[in-house]
């Protein structure tokens, strides 16, 4: 299978001012293609070729798995993200206030997810198949979409490179400045919605 590096949902100044265009350029154009071009050279001529990126990360391990793992949480962080910002509504809107309690509490643990992260990973707002919600948080490239019992509904990278040309080492105003402003609700609300079905793939992004 040839793996090719999925386009951006914006152009890559739509997110400025919260996040800038040179970030954009930076870690999507770079880092982003660099997980992707590490990975298609690592699998190339084994097995690993013929399988989809969500079976590759599930079954993978070391090198092969810290790029596809990479691959798939930047794709799913891209769609995390949106201009419009907004706020939960519908399903995903009673599960927050039935699990988490409001939308400021949401915030917060995503917040405190992301800013103790120790060293480079993600926050996370995961589902259970029966639609319990949780807030979790992941090394390095390590990713939900390994553990079949969650559901990733929205993701914030808070590896330094994702953050720090605006933001220099302040990891607490970028998040904030994601929950506040960028925070894509409506892709979080459509994987919630989503679930019986398991984790979307880069396909359905």
């Amino acid at each position: 299978m040839k793996f090719e590096l999925p386009a951006l949902p914006y152009a890559r100044d739509a997110l400025a001012p919260h996040i800038s265009s040179n970030t954009l350029d930076f870690h999507y154009g770079k880092h982003h293609q660099a997980y992707m071009t590490n990975l298609e050279k690592a699998i190339g001529g084994t097995a690993d070729a013929d399988k989809s990126l969500e079976e590759i990360v599930r079954s993978s391990s070391g090198g092969v798995f810290n790029n596809a793992a990479q691959v798939w949480n930047h794709a799913f962080y891209w769609h995390s993200m949106s201009a419009a910002g907004g706020a939960p509504s519908g399903d995903l809107a009673a599960a927050i206030a039935r699990d988490i309690g409001s939308q400021e509490d949401l915030n917060a643990k995503l917040s405190d997810a992301g800013a103790t992260q120790f060293g480079s990973g993600w926050a996370w707002l995961v589902s259970d198949a029966g639609g319990k919600l949780s807030v979790t948080k992941t090394p390095n490239g390590e990713t939900p979409l390994s553990d079949a019992s969650v559901i990733p509904l929205l993701t914030i990278d808070v590896w330094e490179h994702a953050y720090y040309l605006d933001f220099q080492n302040r990891r607490p105003d970028y998040l904030g400045s994601f929950l506040a402003n960028l925070a894509n609700w409506g892709f979080a609300a459509a994987n919630y919605d989503a679930r019986s079905k398991g984790a979307r793939t880069i396909a359905d992004m």
